[in-house]
């Protein structure tokens, strides 16, 4: 037996399973595989996201032969002032309580649907793909559909309120478009959310379900003291991507009602700055508003929900 064999052995005379070998190119092949995804990591996310960052402390416009210069922090002072103050934080409340509102009913009826698509009730599959069937429509042809059933002349929620006498502008009216956008998204998102969930209840063994029976356990205990522990991991998962991805929507505010000040948030006012005034400089200052904000509730969130899973 040759020193390479005797080295490519284990003690116990078992060759060592090393996939990518002991040769030097061997030793590089982690490396050389992991470039490409890298590369365009770097290329269009971290790249982008530093030039936004330089970005914010600038006049630039956007536009093709404009002249810009460096602003420093005058941007942000902008945003902050006396002037524009109450008008962005009434956009930042509103933002939040879009999020929260978001988060909080989607994972509730989320979990909900998914415990009761868990059992083995005919039709189970079927009834999973219908309500995931809106993620596969897309938040463009979503927002079209509902601004047709919303339709205050014609639409079949206006025809519905018409046989109890009453009529409603939905989305033109300022009461009620921001609460049915809130809806919209939760239609919009519920799919992908209770998929999450109804994998994380595959996981969870039957036998301790037979064990909270046998120990007196009605349904509501059961669900309460086996089932929101066990999916603790998936909760977490759902309410940070449902917090971060709600902190940051604007595309379905913008189809159902467009740039209106009765439902404008935060990204919205970022897509309308740089792409409607031309004022990138100032939306990447905003922009970067935003990003503090939701890293600040995501790490918050993340802290509390680590904090209950172990406590569950």
């Amino acid at each position: 037996m040759t020193d390479s064999h005797r080295r490519a052995r284990r003690p116990g005379g078992r060759p060592t399973s090393n996939p990518f070998g002991t040769t030097r190119a061997g030793r590089w092949a982690p490396a050389v595989t992991m470039a490409p995804g890298l590369l365009l990591f770097a290329l269009f996310g971290l790249i982008p996201a530093v030039a936004v960052i330089g970005m914010s402390f600038t006049n630039i416009s956007g536009m093709p032969n404009v002249p810009w210069e460096w602003t420093g922090l005058d941007n942000y002072r902008r945003f902050f002032s006396a002037g524009a103050a109450a008008a962005n934080m009434s956009v930042i409340v509103r933002t939040i309580v879009f999020a929260f509102s978001v988060t909080v009913i989607l994972n509730a009826l989320a979990l909900f649907i998914a415990i009761i698509l868990n059992r083995r009730l005919p039709g189970a599959a079927i009834a999973r793909s219908i309500v995931f069937m809106p993620v596969a429509f897309g938040v463009t042809v979503v927002g079209l559909v509902w601004s047709l059933m919303l339709n205050p002349t014609g639409g079949p929620a206006a025809s519905l309120w018409e046989i109890f006498g009453a009529r409603s502008a939905f989305l033109g009216d300022p009461r009620l478009a921001f609460p049915l956008i809130i809806l919209v998204q939760i239609w919009a998102a519920i799919g992908t959310t209770m998929m999450i969930y109804h994998a994380g209840l595959q996981a969870v063994p039957d036998d301790l379900y037979e064990a909270a029976t046998v120990d007196g356990a009605n349904a509501a205990q059961r669900v309460r003291h086996v089932t929101i522990p066990m999916v603790a991991p998936s909760i977490t998962a759902n309410m940070i991507i449902s917090i971060v991805g709600s902190l940051q929507t604007y595309q379905i505010i913008y189809v159902l009602t467009g740039d209106r000040p009765t439902t404008s948030v935060l990204a919205m006012q970022i897509f309308s700055l740089g792409f409607g005034s031309s004022e990138q400089g100032y939306a990447a200052a905003v922009s970067m508003v935003q990003f503090v904000l939701v890293a600040v509730v995501a790490l918050v969130f993340l802290a509390y929900l680590r904090r209950r899973e172990t406590q569950l």
